[in-house]
């Protein structure tokens, strides 16, 4: 369900029983098991299944396994499985969402920034 490319080191982690309120910036992996409220920068995203993230998130790829409620911005893979819960709206340039997995937004599929003249994952 979570998987790595070998290049992709997992730096940063935030467990099940932690929660962090604030903007997070990472270089690398950052994967939460536990809470999160403020946006989120990284090279890979990971949200386990009991992970709650209310925010955006602005990264390469993101994986959401828990519940996240902001809107999501990747230039990769955005994976949202099948016990996860995304609710905002989503830019990438791919997306898998698995049976059983629940998303409520929009999804902006892109092949590069000049395609999005004016759209902010921020705003």
């Amino acid at each position: 369900m979570f998987k790595k490319s070998n290049n992709d080191k997992l730096e940063s982690l935030i467990g099940s029983n932690s929660g962090f309120r604030g903007n997070v910036e990472v270089k690398g992996t950052l994967r939460v098991d536990g809470t999160i409220e403020g946006n989120i920068t990284a090279d890979h995203v990971i949200i386990g299944k009991d992970a709650y993230v209310k925010g955006n998130i602005d990264a390469n790829a993101i994986t959401i396994g828990g519940k996240m409620e902001g809107n999501i911005h990747a230039s990769g893979l955005v994976e949202i499985t099948s016990a996860a819960f995304a609710l905002g709206d989503i830019i990438a340039k791919r997306i898998s969402i698995s049976e059983g997995g629940i998303f409520n937004g929009r999804i902006i599929m892109k092949e590069d920034e000049t395609s999005l003249l004016g759209y902010q994952a921020n705003s």
